[in-house]
């Protein structure tokens, strides 16, 4: 039973979900039936853009209401420290239990899980064979589908792999986690490789997927003739692309019949009318579009940005809602339902009005970030086989090409900012994917410079958090303690004299 009014709190996480890769946004070829059930019963965001196109820097800012470069999370192996924020310990501390499902994370450091959930992990792991296949590629490294990281099908039928695992793990966890509860369910899928068992594979006709975006004529970031060309891309034919967009297809088709069996586990146990679901996930996925596959820490294209975030409240209404939300609101939201106030600076905000009146405005922006300094190469990411390597060795021979950036959107415009490049200018209402880059035209001078201008004021606005807790300036224990000049055996500071 219920031992608070506060709602439990379902996190479903998928990992590179392309927002128009899902039924409800609009795709006809893919089935997602319970993720499109889900989409009716409640709310639907079109233009919910995520904070960073890379795994670890977009959950690290959705979780903490913190951009990425607020306190330089903004690499892989940067993780949240023990001494910075995160939502799910400060549910912990106001009595929520939380429960983190699997070994899918990519943000929590050392120290850290051990405070911030009641209990991680699987019930059963998943199968040592079916791990490893996970992240096996199924292509020889020759052949041309290779760095389009395709697998095909696996050996088996529906192999009891980490996504499995973290599946049957969150079922066994509802019929006991004390309420109210908050569970994290992070899946690895449709993140590359391609591939999927048996059961799955060839569920989607590859004739009928769409046709990947062409490659831009006009001026583009200097990284995609690099990926293009260092992954061999070119010479992917279009009958390629349609299989891994099938295939991917496919992965998507398992990941909803998991969810859909998540949604029936919530009834099973009784809790459904008391939980509020959400399902998003951490960016997309190039998918062959303009040649390019996978991500890149300094895209910032729709299809990596835009996230297919659905929620669902029993109590709420339902409906879409076409306003700006910024995954880094997620946090304020979470806190927003379990009656929290929050303990921290935050730049996220709770869009849980959008759940009762989904016609509200919320943001007239939303914004995007990524990349690094050229002097910053040394600390990227390396030793990375197989797919990845031409990914991380193009990074460290070139790392211009992963320099900064940020872009904005506004209902009509994307400015894009990057330190090594030329700014870029999309028109969002005449090129939704934001192909044609009119930031060169004479007539769109102003307009380059008013989103310079807006860029530089949301990042005055966002530099960083002043901590809520104060030091003390001179503790009497620390002035009595001082250690003496050599020789003299007088503080350093003379707590009267104010003077050494």
């Amino acid at each position: 039973m219920a031992t608070s009014s506060r709602p439990n709190l379902l996190l479903f996480m998928t990992d590179q979900l392309r927002a128009d890769s899902v039924g409800a946004f609009g795709n006809p070829v893919v089935e997602t039936p319970h993720l499109d059930a889900l989409a009716a019963d409640g709310v639907r965001f079109t233009d919910a853009h995520v904070q960073h196109t890379v795994c670890s820097q977009s959950r690290i800012s959705m979780f903490t209401g913190w951009y990425p470069h607020v306190a330089g999370h903004r690499t892989l192996s940067h993780l949240l420290r023990p001494h910075e924020p995160n939502v799910f310990r400060r549910l912990r501390a106001a009595g929520y239990h939380v429960a983190h499902a699997g070994a899918r994370g990519d943000m929590l450091g050392p120290g850290v899980t051990e405070t911030s959930t009641d209990r991680w992990g699987f019930t059963r792991p998943p199968d040592r064979d079916a791990l490893a296949a996970t992240f096996s590629a199924g292509t020889a490294r020759d052949d041309p589908r290779y760095f389009t990281m395709w697998g095909g099908p696996h050996d088996t039928d529906d192999p009891y792999d980490l996504d499995e695992a973290t599946i049957a793990t969150t079922l066994d966890w509802f019929a006991e986690m004390p309420e109210p509860w908050c569970v994290l369910v992070p899946l690895i899928a449709p993140h590359p490789p391609f591939a999927v068992g048996r059961r799955w594979y060839g569920h989607h006709d590859r004739s009928a997927v769409p046709e990947p975006l062409a490659v831009p004529t006009g001026r583009e970031p200097g990284f995609r003739a690099a990926i293009r060309e260092r992954y061999g891309l070119a010479a992917v034919s279009p009958e390629d692309w349609a299989e891994v967009i099938g295939t991917y297809y496919d992965m998507i088709r398992r990941v909803d019949d998991q969810f859909g069996r998540l949604r029936s586990g919530l009834e099973a146990a009784g809790v459904a009318e008391r939980t509020v679901t959400f399902a998003f996930t951490d960016h997309g996925e190039y998918l062959g579009d303009m040649g390019l596959v996978e991500k890149w820490m300094s895209g910032v294209e729709p299809c990596l940005t835009r996230n297919p975030l659905i929620v669902h409240d029993p109590r709420g209404s339902s409906g879409v809602s076409n306003t700006f939300v910024e995954l880094v609101d997620l946090t304020p939201t979470l806190l927003d339902y379990a009656e929290i106030e929050p303990d921290w600076t935050q730049f996220g905000r709770s869009f849980r009005g959008l759940l009762e009146a989904p016609d509200a405005s919320h943001r007239d922006v939303a914004v995007t970030e990524g990349g690094f300094t050229v002097a910053e190469e040394p600390l990227l990411e390396s030793g990375a086989t197989g797919h990845y390597e031409p990914k991380q060795t193009l990074q460290h021979d070139r790392p211009e090409l992963a320099g900064r950036v940020i872009a904005m959107r506004t209902d009509r415009w994307t400015h894009v900012e990057r330190l090594y490049e030329a700014p870029e200018l999309y028109d969002r209402l005449d090129d939704p994917d934001e192909l044609v880059n009119l930031a060169d035209e004479p007539g769109h001078a102003a307009t380059v410079a008013e989103g310079r201008d807006r860029i530089f004021r949301w990042l005055f606005e966002t530099s960083d958090v002043v901590p809520w807790r104060a030091d003390p300036r001179m503790a009497p224990e620390i002035r009595a303690t001082f250690a003496g000049r050599p020789g003299t055996g007088r503080p350093l500071i003379d707590p009267e004299e104010g003077s050494p």
